[in-house]
């Protein structure tokens, strides 16, 4: 694994509880001052203290209900890390409370191809730029299978590959009904992560999942690409056509699109859809280069390469935090600390299951 600056978590343990108790443990210095800076968010976009405690408690109820094991890996996470159980949930479930706020945003691009006979993908993760200094790559060592990628402080996944060979990307939605009373998205991530080795597994798990909040899962195995739309409308497949599937932040099947918070990532996301698809008009890539070129923005086009506008406020400065390359056959990720307009010059950071 090549080394960066970024902080990085081995996080092991026999049972979720352990699991929970490696991660709080290693995030006890930084996780309160995370957890603070999205409390701050909540309130900004309107979502109070009580409503906020009040998701905590109708996630706990959800997973206990469906997954009693992560809210021990939950609770481990506060005992490790200092935090109350309830802000340990709001960080995992942010994806749900932030649903309840009415901003626009801007948001993660991401895009699958089949590339010298393998899928591979390549996603740019959009987020808030002051909280930069609150993600960290991990590889996760418990029940299940281990897996590895990129999440926030106190979060139990985000993007990742496990040692089976799958691989998920994440991009948010937003539908008029999401809110949080379900399973947290990020949460599932981790679950699809330990419990599935196929896209096929996967999609069956999701299916079973309580789903109250919108996001959509770029999965990709040796043989199979897809997006699955998940809301609480249902869950909805989008496959792949000609070797790839492209996601943005909205919704591309018609059900769920009936009810979507259009003024949420609208146009911006259509915008972005577009480019990337008329740059894949041609054909695929021919490399991983090529593949994460995609993703770059030029000066008036959609903004797949996002850059903060420091004259605007919290809750408003968008930028590309990330870069992320997933190759599942061979169960490796490689994660930038930056745009794709970094990928030649910067250092990236590779993690490999395989060995």
């Amino acid at each position: 694994m090549t080394t960066t600056e970024r902080l990085h978590l081995r996080v092991s343990g026999e049972t979720r509880a352990e699991l929970g108790r490696s991660r709080g443990s290693q995030l006890r210095e930084s996780l309160p001052a995370a957890y603070a800076k999205y409390a701050e968010l909540f309130r900004i976009l309107g979502v109070d203290e009580e409503t906020e405690r009040g998701g905590a408690e109708r996630v706990i109820a959800a997973l206990a209900a469906w997954r009693p094991a992560v809210v021990e890996e939950l609770a481990g996470i506060a005992e490790g890390s200092g935090l109350a159980l309830a802000q340990v949930v709001a960080l995992n479930a942010r994806t749900e409370i932030l649903a309840l706020g009415t901003a626009a945003s801007s948001e993660c691009s991401t895009v699958s191809a089949v590339i010298d006979g393998r899928h591979r993908a390549v996603q740019t993760w959009d987020w808030h730029i002051e909280l930069a200094p609150f993600w960290h790559t991990h590889e996760v060592d418990g029940p299940g299978y281990r897996y590895a990628g990129l999440t926030e402080q106190g979060i139990v996944s985000k993007i990742g590959v496990n040692e089976a060979g799958l691989a998920l990307h994440f991009n948010i939605l937003g539908h008029r009904e999401d809110g949080p009373s379900g399973v947290p998205m990020h949460v599932l991530s981790s679950i699809v992560l330990t419990e599935c080795a196929t896209v096929e597994e996967a999609i069956a798990l999701i299916r079973s999942a309580p789903i109250a909040s919108s996001s959509a899962f770029t999965m990709l195995d040796a043989d199979r690409a897809v997006s699955v739309e998940m809301s609480p409308a249902g869950v909805f497949v989008i496959e792949e056509v000609a070797g790839s599937v492209q996601r943005t932040n909205h919704f591309q099947d018609a059900e769920p699109l009936g009810g979507q918070k259009s003024e949420i990532y609208e146009p911006d996301s259509s915008e972005r859809l577009a480019l990337v698809r008329e740059r894949l008009a041609d054909g695929g890539p021919a490399d991983t280069a090529a593949l994460v070129e995609l993703l770059v923005s030029g000066e008036g086009q959609p903004p797949l390469t996002c850059h903060a506008d420091m004259a605007k406020s919290y809750g408003e400065r968008w930028a590309t935090l990330a870069t992320i390359v997933t190759d599942p056959e061979r169960r490796s990720i490689r994660i930038l600390d930056g745009m794709p307009t970094d990928a030649a010059t910067g250092e990236w950071r590779e993690i490999d299951l395989a060995g």
